[in-house]
């Protein structure tokens, strides 16, 4: 689709980043389960291997159909290009390695989920980097944390497992003036819902595991650059601003321009961490985008009234949806997530810790799993498994308190959903 920016979002869900197979006509894109490529002859694949032509080499580093997604990713965030990768984790790393060293730190935000707190504050120590928490609602302090050694600056859009709505656009403006890069997790987001690139990101980064595949099938990750951060601008990026040895000192920004990270995360990254996305799940997740803002429109209409719903009711203590009016972070749905707060939040059960184990076993539509994005409505109690690994304090601060569940909401009958929830107070609090 050569004039992809000229088409809505529906139209590029489905469209963008494919053309009927050339080799059978065939409309979806095709499940190519291969390993290795042949060259057309000895000079096409030195070529390739010296990055002179852009190619399929082995699937470790390109793939016919991850590539597809890769661009329906990329388009669908404003991106210049996108690495996709085996996991949500995977791409956090992958956003990282080409900017950090040893010594080096990355600025993050105290509200994130779990298994990211943990993947930052443990074990980033082994490549020798480190990590400062702040609460991204404090601009001073996120101001304060950046020092000579700091190489980027991670956040969510709509944070898990709390909903909070990071205000990206006034991070950006930190980090613009600092000459750093915004990492943005957009998961619970989905470019549907927030575009972090509009706001001022640099690098955005998923899981497509969660609403992008949106049917709890594969897991996957995806990191998109805007392409619009100047790696030259200072020597702070080596990887990217300074020769390159295994390509004979070409230096990826000066040659690359816009396509700089990209290349570089699928010619250094994923050649030597080796976090490759399979084509079969590259597969489900192409056609779970292609309802993505159905999905996500039902997602949020479910959410707002099941946050309603559980906000008045005498067993609840408070909800933390973003969508509700009481919420803090109510005012910048308009200009974070203009078509709605996501499906993601918390709630406080009347009776702590105990009730929320109840109120978890009790249920009946609701799936109890380790997942979120599902069309499924999931619950987990994330002080008991998600976020386990966490001091109280941690908990705390990401929102993950012994005495809330949370709920990542599907796209079943809402009616449905709060009988579910409704009986299972019932035996929770009795």
């Amino acid at each position: 689709m050569s004039d992809a920016p000229t088409y809505g979002f529906d139209t590029l869900q489905i469209h963008a980043g494919a053309k009927p197979d050339p080799a059978t006509g065939a409309r979806q894109t095709p499940i190519y389960q291969t390993t290795a490529y042949v060259f057309r002859d000895a000079d096409h694949a030195a070529a390739l291997f010296n990055l002179q032509e852009v190619g399929y080499i082995y699937s470790r580093l390109t793939n016919p159909t991850v590539a597809v997604l890769q661009e329906r990713i990329a388009t669908l965030e404003g991106g210049a290009g996108a690495v996709c990768c085996s996991s949500g984790h995977a791409a956090q790393i992958m956003a990282l390695f080409p900017l950090m060293g040893p010594g080096r730190n990355v600025v993050v935000s105290t509200r994130l989920y779990g298994g990211t707190v943990t993947q930052m504050s443990q074990t980033i120590k082994r490549f020798g980097w480190s990590a400062k928490f702040v609460d991204f609602d404090d601009l001073d302090a996120v101001k304060s944390a950046i020092d000579e050694d700091t190489r980027a600056v991670f956040c969510e859009s709509i944070a898990n497992p709390g909903g909070y709505i990071t205000d990206i656009r006034a991070i950006a403006d930190i980090t613009d003036a600092a000459g750093l890069p915004l990492i943005v997790d957009n998961t619970s987001a989905t470019p549907y819902l927030c575009n972090p690139i509009s706001l001022g990101a640099t690098l955005v980064v998923h899981s497509t595991t969660k609403f992008l595949t949106g049917n709890g099938t594969v897991t996957g990750g995806c990191v998109v650059d805007s392409g619009k951060f100047d790696w030259m601008a200072s020597d702070k990026f080596p990887s990217l601003s300074q020769p390159e040895p295994a390509y004979h000192g070409l230096v990826f920004a000066e040659v690359l321009g816009p396509m700089a990270f990209t290349f570089h995360s699928i010619a250094i990254g994923l050649r030597d961490l080796g976090m490759t996305m399979n084509p079969q799940a590259a597969h489900y997740t192409l056609m779970g985008i292609e309802t993505l803002s159905l999905r996500m429109e039902r997602h949020v209409e479910n959410a707002v009234k099941l946050a309603k719903w559980l906000e008045a009711d005498d067993r609840v203590d408070f909800v933390t949806y973003a969508g509700l009016e009481s919420s803090p972070y109510y005012a910048r749905i308009e200009k974070v997530c203009p078509k709605g707060a996501g499906a993601l939040f918390t709630f406080a059960v009347k009776g702590g810790y105990e009730a929320c184990v109840k109120l978890v076993d009790s249920l009946e539509i609701f799936s109890h799993v380790a997942n979120l994005g599902d069309t499924r409505s999931l619950v987990i109690h994330s002080a008991s498994t998600t976020h386990r690994q966490l001091t109280p304090e941690q908990q705390e601060a990401a929102g993950a308190a012994p005495n809330v569940v949370r709920l990542s909401i599907g796209t079943e009958n809402f009616e449905d959903l709060i009988a579910d929830l409704d009986q299972a107070l019932t035996k929770a609090t009795a």
